[in-house]
């Protein structure tokens, strides 16, 4: 088997496959998406690690199995009669019968000074991953064009903070209901165009700004990679934030393509207790797909 993309997602699906003794290739394509934040949460016994420090754990765990970690990227990938050819980025090419994509995704943040430098840090995205370390702060939450996202994340984060103020960059696009519940809820609106983020403070285009601890904003996304267009996978468009994921049977992680089958990030799975989760549950169906085909093989 081949695992493409040894994040929270490939790693967990390379544990399931190693230990139903499927010997497996893992690809690592670099550093994982939460590489940038100080800890990991929300994943049960290991609320707190370092991303870097679960990464190590788990590659280490793999040690027994029949897993070899390849530190190469997937270049390419190709679909023949009862197999998949993989050429990496040394350009050594491998062989298997079934693929399991992890590769993720990659964030597009607004074009503003500071947000990209404050990622991880000062700037956030999911308040289940950070709200905690910032509850009851003063905190921001930019939108820009408003609408009903931007109600609907007011009134989350709201739970973390009485100090919240929603920042529109722009008409804000609400319905009189909705400023009048933000109104109670103590959350003022900014419509003014932001200019960037200073770490501490909120610029704008008139030159005012706002003191703020934290910064959160909801980037766009795209895939990280071209091996799901490569390989005629069908995908899926969640709008312009959370992007074209691809299209998995939800019980299995199969794609569209026979053989091929997604977890993580790129389905949407976004935290990492659910990236591993969907890891480990595509990787039973597709072990149980292999030992259904092979039990159907004639005896030799």
């Amino acid at each position: 088997m081949i695992v493409i993309g040894a994040g929270s997602a490939g790693l967990n699906a390379a544990l399931v496959l190693g230990r139903a003794r499927r010997h497996t290739l893992l690809l690592d394509h670099g550093l994982p998406r939460n590489a940038p934040a100080h800890a990991s949460h929300g994943l049960l016994t290991r609320d707190g690690t370092p991303p870097l420090e679960l990464t190590r754990l788990a590659r280490e765990q793999l040690a027994p199995y029949p897993v070899t970690l390849h530190t190469d990227a997937a270049e390419t990938a190709e679909a023949h009669p009862g197999h998949f050819t993989v050429t990496l980025g040394g350009g050594q090419t491998v062989h298997a019968r079934r693929l399991l994509l992890a590769t993720g995704v990659t964030d597009q943040l607004p074009d503003l000074p500071g947000l990209r430098e404050g990622w991880g840090t000062t700037v956030h995205h999911c308040p289940y991953c950070h709200g905690w370390e910032v509850r009851d702060q003063h905190l921001a939450d930019l939108i820009p064009g408003g609408g009903n996202l931007a109600y609907h994340r007011s009134v989350l984060l709201r739970q973390w903070t009485p100090h919240l103020t929603l920042l529109t960059h722009g008409p804000a696009h609400l319905t009189g209901e909705q400023r009048s519940t933000l109104a109670h809820l103590g959350v003022p609106i900014i419509e003014r165009p932001v200019t960037g983020w200073t770490g501490r403070a909120v610029t704008f285009q008139d030159g005012s700004h706002l003191d703020r601890d934290a910064l959160f904003i909801t980037p766009g996304q795209a895939q990280r990679s071209r091996l799901p267009d490569q390989l005629g996978c069908a995908r899926t468009d969640h709008g312009p934030l959370a992007g074209v994921l691809l299209a998995v049977t939800a019980a299995t992680g199969q794609t569209s393509v026979p053989g091929v089958y997604a977890a993580g990030d790129m389905i949407g799975e976004q935290q990492v207790v659910l990236a591993a989760a969907s890891g480990a549950r595509a990787a039973a169906a597709l072990n149980a797909a292999l030992c259904t085909e092979d039990a159907a093989r004639p005896a030799s």
